[in-house]
C-alpha cells in the first residue's frame, strides 16, 4: 500500500468539495434577492420586461440552488467520515448551530420554494412575490448560521473543555457572535451580492454586444452597474475592517496575507513577490516603502505589525497560498471599483450601452466575483492553519483514523462524480443563458420599454 498522508487527503478533499460547493450559496444569495427587487418592480410598473427578466433568471436560480444543497450534503457527512475526532470534540457547540440552519433557513426555503418556482398563475402575484422575498430572507439565514459556526472556529470563545476532552458552550451569545463574525457576515455577504451583479451585468452585456434581447439587456445591465458601483467601495471599507480584526485576533495569519516574516513598525507594503519558506524571507517585486504596510492595516506607519517568525515554523500556515490567494481577491476587488465607477459614469451620460469597451470589460469580469469569493476562502481557511478550532485544536488532531489510500479512493469518485453532475448543471444554466428570456420581440413592448428605461435610467442606444 502507498503511504499516503491522511491529513493531507483530508484536507484536500475538503477543500475540493467546500470549494464546489461555496460557488452556488454565493451566487444564489445575491440572486434570490435580485429576483425579489425585479419582481417587485414588475409589480409596481407593470412592465413585462422585468417578468421576462424574472422568469429567465428564476430558472437558473432553481439549477444553481440544487446544486448548493446537493454539494452541501457531502460537506455533512464528511464530517463523519473524515473528521469524526473533530466531530466528537466540538459538536456539542458546531452541532446546534447547524442545526439552526435547518430549522430557519431551510425550513423557510423549503416551504416557499415551490410557489416561487412553479407559482405563477397558481397564486396571486403578491403571494409570489411575498414567496420570493421569503426564500431570498431564508438564504440570508443560511448565511447567517454558516458563517457564525465557521467565524467561532476562526475565533473561538464562551466555551469550556470538559474532563473528556469536548468543548461544551457556556455562553451561546458569545458563540453565535464571535469576534470575526460581524465583520465576515457583512464581507461574505456584500460579496455574494456583487458575484450576482457581475454575473448578471456580463451575461447583459454579452447580449448588448450580439445585438439579442437589448430592451431585456439595458435593464439588467443597468441594475448591475450601479450595483457594483455602490457596493465594491463598501466592499474595500468592510475589508480594511476585517484585516484589522485579523490584524487583533489572527496576527499569523495577517502576516502570511501580508507576507511578514519579522515584526516590526515602518513594514511596507508588498504588492508583489515570493514567500520564500526556506530563507524565511519574501523576495518583493514590487512594494511601497516608508511604512505604508503598517500605515494602510494598522492605521499609522508606526503601528506595529507581527511576522511569521513570531511563531515555531509548526504554527505557521502555507504562506505562499495565503499570500497570493489575497493577492488575487485584493487585485479582483480594485477591478470591481474600475467596473463601477466606469459604470456609474457611463450611465450619468447615458452611455451605458453604447461603450463597446466597457460591455467587453463587464464579460470578461463575470466570473470574477466567484474567483475572488475563493480565493477569500483560501485565505480564511488555508490561513488558519494547522489549526481547525483556531489556537484549541489542532488539524492533525481531528482527522479520523482512516487510511490515506481509502481518501484517496473517495477523492478521487468525487472528481469525477463532481464533474459530470455538475458539469452537467453548469451547461445546462449556460444553455439558458443563450437562450434568454422567453418573450415577444423587443417592438412589441411600446411603451413599456421606454417605462423601464425610465425607472432605472435611459441609455441611449448605441
Amino acid at each position: 500500500m502507498l503511504d499516503l498522508d491522511p491529513v493531507l487527503l483530508a484536507r484536500v478533499q475538503f477543500a475540493f468539495t467546500v470549494s464546489f460547493h461555496i460557488l452556488f450559496p454565493a451566487f444564489t444569495i445575491g440572486l434570490a434577492s435580485w429576483l425579489a427587487v425585479v419582481e417587485g418592480l414588475w409589480l409596481r410598473t407593470g412592465n413585462p420586461v422585468y417578468k421576462d427578466i424574472y422568469k429567465q433568471w428564476v430558472k437558473i436560480f432553481a439549477v444553481a440552488f440544487g446544486m448548493g444543497v446537493v454539494s452541501g450534503v457531502v460537506l455533512s457527512y464528511q464530517f463523519g467520515t473524515n473528521w469524526s475526532v473533530f466531530s466528537d470534540k466540538i459538536g456539542s457547540v458546531i452541532g446546534p448551530l447547524l442545526g439552526y440552519e435547518v430549522l430557519t433557513a431551510f425550513f423557510l426555503e423549503a416551504s416557499f420554494l415551490g410557489i416561487m418556482l412553479f407559482g405563477w398563475g397558481r397564486v396571486s402575484p403578491r403571494m409570489h412575490f411575498a414567496s420570493t422575498c421569503a426564500v431570498a430572507v431564508g438564504t440570508l439565514f443560511s448565511a447567517f448560521w454558516i458563517l457564525s459556526a465557521n467565524s467561532w472556529m476562526q475565533t473561538p470563545q464562551g466555551f469550556a473543555v470538559a474532563d473528556n476532552g469536548t468543548l461544551v458552550p457556556t455562553d451561546w451569545w458569545e458563540v453565535i457572535f464571535s469576534p470575526s463574525f460581524p465583520w465576515r457576515m457583512a464581507h461574505m455577504t456584500v460579496a455574494a451580492y456583487l458575484t450576482t451583479a457581475l454575473c448578471v451585468g456580463g451575461v447583459a452585456a454579452w447580449y448588448m454586444l450580439k445585438g439579442v434581447h437589448r430592451q431585456h439587456a439595458r435593464v439588467m445591465l443597468t441594475m448591475a452597474v450601479l450595483m457594483v458601483a455602490v457596493l465594491a467601495p463598501v466592499q474595500a471599507v468592510i475589508g480594511h475592517g476585517h484585516g484589522e480584526n485579523t490584524l487583533h485576533y489572527q496576527p499569523i495569519k495577517l502576516a502570511a496575507m501580508e507576507g511578514h516574516w519579522e515584526s516590526g513598525t515602518h513594514k511596507p507594503l508588498i504588492l508583489l513577490g515570493w514567500p520564500d519558506r526556506a530563507a524565511e524571507v519574501t523576495h518583493s517585486w514590487l512594494s511601497i516603502p516608508w511604512g505604508a504596510g503598517s500605515l494602510i492595516v494598522g492605521g499609522s506607519t508606526d503601528a506595529h505589525l507581527p511576522g511569521l517568525l513570531d511563531v515555531p515554523p509548526e504554527d505557521r500556515p502555507p504562506v505562499g497560498v495565503v499570500f497570493w490567494s489575497f493577492r488575487v481577491m485584493v487585485g479582483l476587488g480594485a477591478l470591481m471599483l474600475v467596473l463601477g465607477t466606469w459604470g456609474a459614469v457611463l450611465w450619468a451620460r447615458r452611455r451605458l450601452d453604447a461603450d463597446r469597451c466597457f460591455l467587453r470589460l463587464c464579460v470578461a469580469m463575470a466570473p470574477a466575483g466567484w474567483v475572488a469569493i475563493l480565493a477569500g476562502w483560501f485565505v480564511t481557511e488555508v490561513g488558519r492553519q494547522p489549526w481547525s478550532i483556531y489556537g484549541v485544536l489542532r488539524t492533525g488532531e481531528s482527522v479520523s483514523p482512516v487510511l490515506g489510500e481509502y481518501i484517496a479512493l473517495s477523492l478521487l469518485a468525487f472528481i469525477v462524480v463532481y464533474t459530470i453532475v455538475f458539469g452537467a448543471g453548469v451547461y445546462y444554466i449556460l444553455k439558458l443563458i443563450r437562450q434568454g428570456p422567453e418573450s415577444p420581440p423587443d417592438e412589441t413592448y411600446g411603451d413599456h420599454s421606454l417605462e423601464a428605461t425610465a425607472v432605472l435610467g435611459g441609455e441611449r442606444e448605441a
